[in-house]
């Protein structure tokens, strides 16, 4: 067992330039294997993409950027790992990790070290709400996402009976407790709410009691294996009521899971980045590559370009310089807009639509394009 976390843990050194006198040393931490490897491809896709423009254009004040991934497999302990890992080998700042139980014990570890940390996926509220000089992030929080949920829980399915799931972790718990505040603050209301554990399969019980119960709408607060799985399972049982869930289903292997069941499902995430002027540049080298820049690609991708940006206008690659610079609240140019922060490290922008999953022409189930007004 050590050696399998070990091997877990065992950082790809990715040399992405040669020759350079001074290099820059920069860490992704993402869950590379186990249950939400998909968003970790995102993450590495949209880290490697943008130190490789990067050094394409010369660097960093005249340094190049090395990169090293940290696998921390959707794991607080293994992403702690991950973190320790990093300060030792001198990493200057971090992206990641994904999840937000895993970003949390980590920015305690890198705070210490020095480490600026930005995560493009992690929204729950205690990760910037701490104090901490260190943290921020490139998304929106549960509160903000929770909030377009639950007012169009309240408008759209009024006086219906909604049942509210998670998976017990700081983010998809998060997420359904600031969705029903928010439903409740509308006049809204829940006949159910329970907790799954992460991994669970067999939801059948779950399933049974939604059916028996006559719920016309599930929301789920969660990553999209567990969802996939809870509406496959539904339609199994011939329960058709629609889920609702937030960004942890943003991946296309979420439809894969739950099979034709996913048409109709509805989904908060920031507007599509993909369509943004200017990214279209970026977009295109990323299918010129065969990779489709859906999810948290880009907002990884933005998050190497603000700390770009931020070492270039302190010429220094120390953390808290970094972090007093980003927190002045001067935007930043990226991918997905322009982005500046507050005292706390988070986006003063915060912005969420709501989406619906269908079936395209080709027969596949996605959600791009498919904004609701």
């Amino acid at each position: 067992m050590k050696q399998i976390l070990s091997a877990g843990v065992a950082l790809g050194l990715l040399m992405l330039a040669t020759g350079a006198q001074a290099q820059i040393k920069v860490g992704l931490s993402a869950p590379i294997t186990g249950p939400n490897a998909a968003f970790g491809a995102q993450l590495k896709n949209g880290f490697l993409q943008a130190i490789e423009d990067i050094n394409k254009a010369g660097g960093v004040n005249g340094e190049k950027l090395v990169g090293s991934v940290g696998d921390a497999a959707s794991d607080p302990k293994q992403g702690v790992s991950v973190a320790n890992k990093f300060a030792s080998e001198g990493v200057k700042m971090m992206v990641g990790d994904f999840n937000s139980g895993v970003s949390i014990p980590q920015s305690d570890v890198l705070q210490e070290a020095g480490i600026v940390q930005i995560t493009p996926a992690s929204t729950a509220i205690k990760f910037t709400e701490r104090g901490s000089w260190n943290t921020f992030r490139t998304c929106g929080r549960d509160d903000q996402q929770g909030g377009v949920a639950g007012a169009y829980l309240a408008d759209k399915f009024k006086g219906k009976k909604i049942a509210f799931v998670h998976d017990k972790t700081p983010y998809g718990k998060g997420l359904a407790d600031e969705t029903l505040k928010a439903l409740k603050a509308k006049g809204g209301t829940n006949v159910i709410y329970e907790g799954i554990n992460p991994g669970e399969k067999d939801l059948s019980a779950l399933v049974s009691k939604l059916k028996q119960a006559g719920i016309d709408v599930v929301y789920f607060g969660g990553l999209h294996t567990e969802a996939g799985l809870l509406i496959r399972q539904m339609r199994d049982q011939g329960l058709n009521a629609p889920l609702m869930g937030g960004d942890g289903i943003a991946d296309r292997e979420f439809a894969q899971i739950a099979g034709p069941g996913a048409d109709g499902s509805l989904m908060t995430f920031s507007p599509d980045a993909r369509k943004n002027e200017k990214a279209k540049a970026i977009v295109d080298a990323f299918r010129a590559k065969k990779i489709d820049p859906e999810g948290y690609t880009l907002y990884t991708y933005a998050a190497m370009q603000i700390l770009q940006q931020a070492m270039i206008a302190t010429k220094s690659t120390d953390g808290k310089k970094l972090a007093d610079y980003m927190h002045q609240g001067k935007p930043f140019d990226t991918v997905i807009g322009d982005i500046s922060y507050d005292k706390k490290g988070d986006i003063t922008r915060p912005d969420y639509v709501m989406y619906m999953w269908k079936k395209g022409a080709d027969g596949s189930i996605n959600y791009a394009g498919n904004e609701l007004p």
